[in-house]
């Protein structure tokens, strides 16, 4: 009979949601301190670009719900796939602004019985109540985060 091994393939993790703080930096330290077999991806964490990517690509809009749209899909491209090819999906709240899309990527994760992460304050536990509910696991430091995925790959803690 063969031990059973730890899972250390490479895994896919995909960082969703707000970009202005650190935590995907932090996350990309402690997963390399860590010597994980992980792959970040994450969308477009530029602001404009990932804004103006439908018009700058696709041609402009006079209105700007149209604009939007048309970034909206281009964005889509790059989210549902990179979802699609995730062994997990961390999702991250901040105070300041409200990510709706990073909700959207929950959703879809969710939907693709894919495991989520979430990432927020305490103080977001009750707004994001129903998010949480689809997520396995709710931290609230970016380092929980990469401990959670060395026990997942690893089995240790």
């Amino acid at each position: 009979m063969s031990e059973i091994s730890d899972l250390q393939d490479e895994w896919v993790v995909y960082l969703s949601g707000e970009i202005h703080s650190d935590w995907r930096e932090r996350i990309r330290d402690g997963v390399a301190e860590a010597g994980l077999p992980v792959t970040l991806v994450s969308p477009v964490t530029h602001h404009e670009t990932s804004d103006d990517a439908g018009v700058e690509i696709l041609g402009a809009e006079s209105d700007d719900f149209w604009k939007d749209h048309k970034g909206a899909k281009v964005n889509a491209i790059r989210t549902r796939t990179l979802i699609e090819r995730a062994d997990v999906v961390v999702v991250r709240f901040g105070e300041k602004y409200r990510q709706w899309n990073a909700a959207f990527d929950a959703g879809y994760a969710a939907a693709l019985n894919t495991p989520i992460i979430t990432l927020h304050d305490p103080g977001l536990t009750h707004p994001l109540k129903e998010v949480d509910a689809a997520a396995l696991a709710v931290a609230e430091t970016p380092e929980q985060v990469v401990r959670l995925l060395g026990y997942a790959i690893n089995g240790t803690l």
